[in-house]
């Protein structure tokens, strides 16, 4: 058996990509740039697919990357490679330097404030490598796969399971004197299937995924909640048009939020492209509703020591008791609103939402009649107006039980009553992302269906 090295992405890979990106900012100064940062990627791993029972794909996966921005005083200029030999590096510099010579000044362009650099790096616990050879993976997939095949007559065909390993280095280099870098590991096992009847067919997945493979569902878990889904939608139907309660499971309340943080991302409010334009310090959502960034959970997906601009992460609040603490800013879209950045560049780190002790059955008793969203479909969102329309399916419930599935259905809002509207989150939190939530009930949308 086949065996891949213990790791790829040691102290020695990180020295090495900082030894590069200080070659990188010298020869930027070399070449007249005033202010230069730059990051370096590089990453591996392993996916296989099987379906029906037999391989379908095995692939490695070998990725690197260098990506260099330069400044002549307040003009910039961007370039990047996959090649890290002197001579490509060398080129790159020059690229991004004669753009920046050609480009119009932005006041507000720069690197980040350099009092703001991460000076201390918390471990984060976020390498731990699965040294999985390809045969090892295979059995994994098709102890998966079996597992939903096998649970459910009904369940009829196969959209395959997956298992895949990924592994990746990054440093971060400034010329304010800031080099950081650290290792990381993402796994993951899924599965999708179909199961049919006299009613139709219907299709359903489930997937875990961690930063340590010791962390993800047993295989046979993950395959046995596919098979469940699917059999449960069938027999699913429409339902008349209607304004009704609505609970948003774990991961498709994980959306919700994900509009929240884009409508309050910097580039959007200096744009004024967003419906929450000047809501610092307003209550958006109800009395009690927390949300609170925590970057620094040790093996949580979303977690870093620093931001995309090297500045040092903090854990603190976003919404308390339902007004918005602050926005989401880099140091570009931050200079521009007059403000400080929020270490953001690049996206959140672990968004937590606070649930309330409250289970996700008892939610449903809570609600007593309405609908519970499993999946979501397309992206009709406008960021503008926070108008909200999405095609829907999930479950019927009356008297706090499930009655029946439905689909073909749209939900639709404002996302301001929608936040407003909020009545409970339920405990069982989806660690599997960057936003961590639980169920969400919400008192009223509109449901269109026939």
């Amino acid at each position: 058996m086949t065996r891949l090295p213990e790791t790829v992405h040691s102290e020695e890979t990180l020295e090495r990509l900082k030894s590069i990106a200080t070659e990188i900012l010298s020869e930027a100064k070399r070449q007249g740039a005033s202010a230069a940062e730059a990051g370096i990627s590089t990453s591996s791993g392993l996916s296989v697919t099987v379906r029906m029972g037999d391989v379908e794909t095995i692939e490695h996966t070998r990725d690197k990357g260098l990506g260099l921005t330069v400044y002549f005083g307040k003009k910039k200029g961007s370039a990047s490679t996959t090649d890290f030999s002197a001579e490509a590096v060398s080129d790159t510099v020059r690229a991004a330097c004669a753009i920046a010579r050609h480009t119009s000044e932005d006041e507000c362009a720069g690197l980040a404030d350099a009092e703001l650099m991460a000076k201390t790096y918390p471990d984060l616990d976020l390498l731990h490598p699965w040294p999985l050879a390809p045969e090892e993976a295979i059995e994994i997939a098709l102890e998966t796969e079996n597992s939903a095949r096998g649970h459910d007559p009904r369940i009829t065909n196969s959209e395959g399971a997956d298992v895949s390993h990924h592994e990746g280095s990054y440093v971060y280099a400034n010329s304010n004197e800031f080099l950081g870098g650290y290792a990381s590991s993402r796994h993951g096992i899924s599965c999708a299937v179909i199961a049919k009847d006299d009613s139709g067919m219907q299709r359903d997945y489930w997937y875990s995924v961690a930063r340590d493979a010791g962390a993800l569902e047993a295989p046979p878990r993950v395959g046995e909640k596919a098979a469940e889904r699917a059999v449960e939608r069938l027999g699913s139907r429409k339902l008349s048009t209607r304004t009704a309660p609505v609970i948003y499971t774990a991961e498709t309340a994980r959306g919700l939020l994900f509009h929240f943080v884009n409508a309050i991302r910097g580039s959007n409010l200096y744009r004024e492209s967003s419906f929450l334009l000047d809501s610092l310090g307003k209550k958006i959502f109800p009395e009690g509703f927390n949300i609170r960034e925590e970057p620094h959970l040790k093996r949580a997906l979303g977690s870093a020591p620093f931001d995309n601009e090297g500045v040092a992460t903090q854990a603190r609040d976003l919404v308390s008791n339902g007004v918005i603490q602050r926005y989401v800013l880099d140091s570009y879209s931050a200079r521009k609103l007059g403000m400080q950045t929020t270490a953001n560049a690049g996206g959140v780190h672990n968004l937590v939402v606070e649930p309330d002790d409250v289970s996700f059955d008892a939610l449903l008793k809570e609600m007593d009649t309405g609908l519970v969203i499993t999946e979501l479909m397309g992206m009709g969102i406008n960021t503008v107006t926070g108008d909200y329309s999405r095609g829907a399916c999930g479950f019927w419930v009356e008297a706090g039980e499930t009655r029946f599935p439905v689909e073909e259905i749209t939900v639709a809002g404002n996302l301001r009553d929608m936040y407003a509207g909020i009545r409970r989150i339920a405990n069982d939190v989806d660690v599997r992302g960057n936003i961590r939530t639980g169920s969400v009930l919400i008192e009223q949308m509109t449901i269109a269906g026939d």
